[in-house]
């Protein structure tokens, strides 16, 4: 189990995109990457237009599905990462908290500055973080199966 933890660690820290699924009210499924910043492996921020579909989603149901990988393994090889979470729209303090840590790791792979001035009406993008309640990756060790397994990174 340990070895699954840390290959789903070592999955989360080794991307930078994810992708985000998530309903409309309907119950539509929608699936969309997007930029992340996990933090302690349970909280995953990233930014969107609030006008997007997935945005929209999150506020009908924030209850959404994230899958984690690398799409560049040849085919067989690959691991992804799994996760449940319930996600939301951040203000107040928990934007501001939010957008420093998403502002740090953005500078640190090299990109802009964001602030919150940034993420706040009327512009153009919002904050959203995802708080994840389950984790799993495939179970490679049964025999002809892919499982999914629990893991707690």
């Amino acid at each position: 189990m340990a070895d699954n933890d840390a290959t789903a660690r070592q999955i989360v820290d080794s991307n930078i995109y994810m992708t985000l699924a998530t309903a409309d009210a309907s119950g539509r499924p929608w699936a969309s990457p997007v930029w992340y910043v996990a933090v302690d492996y349970r909280s995953f921020y990233w930014v969107s237009s609030p006008e997007a579909q997935h945005s929209r989603n999150v506020l009908e149901r924030p209850e959404v599905s994230m899958v984690i990988f690398d799409s560049r393994v040849p085919e067989g090889e690959g691991q992804a990462v799994y996760l449940s979470a319930t996600a939301e729209e951040l203000t107040g303090i928990e934007l501001e908290r939010g957008i420093e840590l998403l502002s740090e790791a953005s500078v640190e792979r090299g990109m802009e500055a964001w602030s919150a001035e940034d993420v706040k009406p009327p512009a153009e993008h919002r904050l959203y973080r995802a708080t994840a309640s389950g984790h799993s990756i495939l179970d490679k060790s049964v025999s002809g199966v892919d499982r999914r397994t629990p893991v707690d990174p």
